[in-house]
């Protein structure tokens, strides 16, 4: 931990895009930073100044200026630029320094044929389709849902839906019904657009019957739009325009809950491409709180507080602009993806993958990263583990020459897992691990071209993201573990939570725990260097003798040994104040079976490379380690099957991924709860 594996170059200052705009403070506002950690001490506590350099920086188009940059710094409450209206859609199409004939968007999947758009192709799609959706009443404030994968047809969908004013809002289409329902029935959107299938690796997934249910459950619909995905029309499938969704005939003028093709929706016409101008404010997108409890948290989002939150990481801190190609591997049901989609706002085109990335092996995102000359190639902590844990060496197996950036997220990435892609993907590239989340669609700490890179450690407190540790006392600490708390707002906060109208459930979110300050509910640790490493969710902290343990260093040494494939780790507590007992359940490589021998030297390792505290009361075999669908582990849903909750009360199985794997902690808790005893599970 801590050890440094990237310095920045000497001119890092002349060729990266945070010199620029550091170049630009200068020149146009007097102001000089010696080093990060100043701009950043300057960016959390002159808010205004701050943010109205980075809406000035890069020159956001708005159709009515502002009156102020905020009107109040207090939390929750603080309104963004008071008296502006603008177009998230129209800032993203302005592609600043791309031509017509550049490419924009570099779509591949497993279910068709590679496809690229020029700059020109993205805008005409978008006027075309932003006209279709105008010929289905679609206006402001009303919501567009996308049960769609990442492929160009779901982003046309999202600009030109913010090109109108109305609310856009997808799900992957691996989202089974009562998933996707639970979250659209809260927002009641007017129009659905659906594939009907796709392809994962070589496996055929018809969706036909989810989307006919999903019709079903939301009486709000007045269309219903078909993508054929799976299916095309002439390609010897169905033509899933009409029939396979059922409902209307293929024809614009569908009668309400009628299904219409999506060549029709974006069929030639001669209006113009325009931009209804709506408040900072105004919402642009909805997105979900993974629900594993009760109905998921509908976050409603804002044109402006997104554009300027991205353009701001985007370009400051991924160093992303013209020339370059973006590709995250994320689904439509994540918040990465609506990150992603924001990269020709800064002049990057994209890169969309719709697919397994494991198919027909883990080096398949690599090539693409090859063939479609990526610079900055982000993804998950568990894909990064999972490529180390199989011996694969990227650099051997692509030429990963253009690659600059490497971005990890949705886990911590533990240190062995950074020094795994400087010694087998490159030693050049800035690899930058961040973490942030749904309710800022952001990420608050992640990496700078300014700083280096420590094994194990993300590199630094985003601009603008005013991020302390808390001790139970509520007062910040330095170097310990603490309580991940913003005290200063940002822009891209949530407006609210759909349907919430007097904020109630926004504050108990956020604000409940420490008033006026937003607790996100993980525990971080901040060095004296500005340093970051995040330990786990605060709601699933391990607390053995008074001593806080994050769960992800756990899961770094357990899933490191090769026998074992995934792993859920729970504390129960004792009432009456003793240790309480620490169960680890482990999922193993095919055919093994867990024997002493195997628990003995888990406890080992947990031992030498953690500590005492860290070795399990009891471990036991499952087949599954519950998910959600975003691949998030239920550590408080299995604690509370374990202490006695019903497997309905405690987690949403609509949120799962496997939601069967519950099964198992279930019975165990039963067997637990007859003998009085610790019974194997």
């Amino acid at each position: 931990m801590g050890d440094v594996l990237w310095t920045p170059p000497a001119d890092v200052r002349e060729r990266s895009r945070i010199g620029g705009y550091l170049r630009w403070l200068a020149e146009h506002r007097g102001l000089e930073f010696a080093d990060y950690d100043a701009l950043w001490q300057w960016s959390v506590t002159d808010l205004d100044a701050f943010w109205r350099s980075v809406w000035d920086h890069f020159g956001v188009v708005a159709h009515t200026e502002p009156t102020a940059t905020l009107t109040d710094p207090v939390m929750p409450g603080t309104r963004w630029f008071p008296g502006a209206t603008l177009n998230y859609a129209e800032n993203v199409l302005r592609m600043p320094g791309l031509g017509d004939d550049d490419p924009v968007v570099i779509a591949h999947g497993q279910t068709r044929a590679p496809e690229t758009l020029t700059a020109a192709e993205l805008r005409e799609r978008v006027r075309r389709v932003a006209a279709g959706l105008r010929r289905l009443g679609v206006g402001p404030g009303d919501r567009v849902a996308a049960y769609a994968p990442n492929i160009p047809e779901t982003y046309v969908l999202l600009l030109a839906t913010a090109s109108l004013g109305a609310v856009f809002s997808s799900c992957a289409p691996e989202f089974g019904t009562r998933s996707v329902t639970d979250r659209w029935r809260q927002i009641e959107p007017k129009v659905l657009v659906a594939v009907d299938g796709y392809r994962y690796g070589d496996k055929p997934v018809d969706r036909r019957a989810e989307v006919a249910a999903i019709r079903a459950a939301l009486p709000s619909l007045r269309h219903t739009v078909s993508v054929p995905y799976l299916y095309p029309a002439g390609a010897g499938g169905h033509d899933s325009a009409s029939a396979p969704l059922g409902g209307a005939p293929d024809r614009m003028k569908a009668a309400p809950g009628g299904t219409v093709s999506w060549a029709e929706l974006a069929a030639p016409t001669d209006e113009p491409l325009a931009f209804v101008p709506v408040p900072f404010d105004h919402p642009l997108y909805v997105l979900y709180s993974s629900g594993t409890t009760g109905l998921p948290k509908p976050i409603v989002h804002g044109h402006g507080g997104i554009l300027l939150e991205h353009l701001k990481m985007l370009a400051l801190h991924h160093d992303l602009g013209p020339g370059d190609r973006f590709l995250w591997f994320t689904t439509t049901g994540w918040m990465m993806w609506n990150f992603l989609v924001s990269g020709p706002a800064v002049g990057a085109a994209i890169v969309l993958f719709d697919g397994n990335p494991g198919h027909p092996d883990l080096g398949g995102l690599w090539r693409l990263a090859e063939e479609t000359g990526t610079t900055y190639f982000g993804t998950s902590a568990p894909y990064l583990l999972a490529c180390r844990k199989a011996g694969l060496v990227p650099r051997e197996i692509a030429d990963l020459s253009a690659l600059r950036g490497v971005g990890s997220t949705g886990a911590p990435l533990p240190a062995e897992g950074f020094t795994w892609v400087y010694a087998n993907v490159g030693d050049a590239l800035q690899l930058q691990s961040l973490s942030g989340g749904t309710d800022v669609c952001t990420g608050f700490v992640g990496g700078v071209p300014l700083l280096p890179v420590h094994a194990g450690e993300i590199t630094c407190r985003a601009l603008g993201a005013k991020v302390e540790a808390r001790s139970a006392d509520g007062t910040p600490v330095v170097g310990e573990l603490g309580e991940l708390v913003i005290t200063a707002p940002m822009p891209s906060m949530p407006v609210g939570f759909w349907n919430d109208p007097d904020g109630a459930r926004y504050r108990e979110a956020y604000f409940d725990v420490y008033p006026g300050v937003w607790r996100h509910g993980d525990w971080i640790t901040i060095n004296d260097r500005g340093g970051c490493v995040i330990t786990g969710r605060s709601d699933a902290t391990l607390n053995r003798g008074g001593v806080r343990l994050g769960t992800a260093e756990f899961y770094s040494v357990v899933e490191g040994l090769d026998e074992v494939v995934d792993s859920v780790v729970v504390h129960l507590e004792d009432d009456e104040g003793g240790a309480g007992e620490l169960l680890l359940f482990v999922v193993l490589a095919e055919g093994l079976e867990l024997g002493d021998d195997l628990r003995k030297k888990i406890c080992r390792e947990l031992r030498t490379a953690l500590s005492p505290r860290h070795v399990p009361d009891e471990i036991h075999q499952v087949r599954a380690v519950p998910r959600t669908l975003s691949a998030k582990k239920l550590e408080v849903p299995v604690k509370k099957i374990l202490t006695g909750t019903p497997v309905d009360n405690a987690a949403a199985r609509g949120a799962l991924a496997n939601p069967e794997s519950l099964t198992a902690f279930a019975a165990f808790a039963q067997r637990r709860s007859e003998s009085g005893s610790q019974t194997p599970a």
